[in-house]
């Protein structure tokens, strides 16, 4: 059976669709309109089909996926086994929501980890137990650089290529790229650490933009066996969502 998987974000809206869990198709749009769902019907026929939505606008998209799949709007209230204790599941993004079903599936006898590295950086974990109890939101790579320079008087806005690696701070500029980076590379691995504490064979999935600079980085760290690197994680978990 195939499905249809849609995560409208602020920016972009990314597309997935699966045969049964597997991904055999991914896209990216600015924006996604009827048209565009017609063309994935049409090419893919999937039997059902979900949205995460941070816009709430997207009636006709339902109107139009209800006619032709088996529609349902992902929320919070779609647990696919997991146990939500989240103090405030009203506020609790999809996207994180969704991250920790997709770990849950491709990891069912383990604990969790999950790094979304986009805007800002959210930490999520899941326990052996299946229990989400929250986590950790911190700024992220390009909102780091930008505070340094906007909460100070002469540091300069320093731009940051993801091929870059790491390097030592000789210079201001290279002080900043070095005390950003190499400090959220250092925040990871403490998040690593906390949580292997408390959990035996815990996986850690990195997902998001900036995920690849990450991952690459941390390719040395003791760590680096436990690291899984997956773009499609948030798409992954809006498929479990629906899965049979």
């Amino acid at each position: 059976m195939r499905s249809l998987s849609i995560d409208i974000g602020n920016s972009a809206v990314k597309v997935g669709v699966f045969a049964n869990k597997e991904i055999v198709h991914h896209q990216r749009f600015n924006k996604i309109g009827i048209l565009d769902l017609a063309q994935l019907i049409e090419k893919f026929s999937p039997a059902k089909s979900i949205i995460s939505s941070v816009n709430q606008a997207i009636g006709p998209l339902e109107v139009f996926l209800k006619k032709h799949t088996e529609y349902i709007r992902f929320s919070t209230l779609l647990t696919n086994g997991v146990q939500n204790r989240y103090k405030t599941p009203v506020t609790l993004g999809l996207d994180r929501w969704a991250a920790i079903l997709g770990a849950n599936g491709l990891h069912p006898a383990n604990a969790s980890l999950v790094v979304d590295a986009g805007t800002c950086i959210t930490y999520d974990a899941l326990n052996s137990s299946k229990e989400y109890f929250g986590g950790s939101i911190s700024p992220g790579i390009k909102m780091r650089f930008r505070a340094v320079h906007e909460f100070t008087g002469r540091l300069p806005l320093v731009e940051w290529d993801a091929n870059e690696d790491i390097v030592e701070g000789i210079d201001t500029q290279s002080a900043i790229k070095n005390g950003v980076l190499q400090g959220i590379i250092n925040e990871i691995e403490g998040f690593i650490a906390l949580n292997n504490k408390k959990e035996s064979a815990l996986k850690v999935i990195i997902t998001g933009g900036d995920a690849n600079f990450l991952y690459k980085q941390l390719q040395n760290s003791i760590f680096a066996p436990q690291i899984i690197k997956d773009p499609y994680l948030v798409l992954k978990g809006l498929n479990e969502a629906i899965a049979d």
